[in-house]
């Protein structure tokens, strides 16, 4: 609170876009304000750093952990939450700070292009595990962005699709994980 107070909103604002794909800006003000840069790294399944700031084509190598569907088979929070430990120091390893992950969207469509990401089609089940691997995740200083966000069911024209759910649905099935 104390930075956000000190910025102007010209240089709030400048924070809302990345310097590259993986990398957000970094921000020195006159005021001595100093916001060093944040990289990103995609991968719940493990710590895709990539190579190039402009593409994610080729990446360091990293552990493979299981999809998050084959974890919530095991249905233990313990094992998940260190997982997300284990993430998170290969987060550090490769001087990463956000880790886009976990995937929490719940499963609606056989053919989600992205079900594997997700870790079940019971909202309890996916929120519950999700907490445990932020959990993990963020008690070694690293951050986690959770995705993909609610109703995000197919990957064909997903840039562009326009998914319409009832709000007793988007209530009861879609948001309980991300409410967890």
């Amino acid at each position: 609170e104390d930075v956000s107070e000190r910025l102007t909103l010209k240089e709030k604002v400048s924070l809302l876009t990345g310097k590259s794909m993986w990398t957000l800006r970094s921000m020195e003000t006159k005021r001595g304000v100093v916001i060093p840069p944040v990289r990103v790294s995609d991968g719940p399944q493990g710590v895709r750093r990539a190579l190039s700031d402009w593409t994610a084509m080729q990446s360091n190598p990293a552990t493979c952990f299981p999809a998050a569907c084959a974890l919530a088979c095991s249905w233990d929070r313990d094992l998940v939450q260190r997982i997300g430990v284990a993430l998170s120091e290969e987060c550090e390893e490769q001087e990463v700070q956000i880790l886009l992950g976990p995937g929490m969207n719940v499963k609606r469509h056989p053919c989600g292009g992205r079900n594997f990401e997700y870790f079940s089609e019971d909202p309890m089940l996916a929120g519950t595990l999700a907490a445990a691997f932020v959990a993990g995740v963020q008690a070694q200083g690293v951050g986690c962005s959770l995705k993909h966000f609610a109703a995000n069911n197919q990957e064909t024209f997903r840039m562009v699709v326009d998914t319409r759910v009832d709000e007793r649905t988007l209530r009861e099935l879609y948001l309980p994980a991300f409410e967890h």
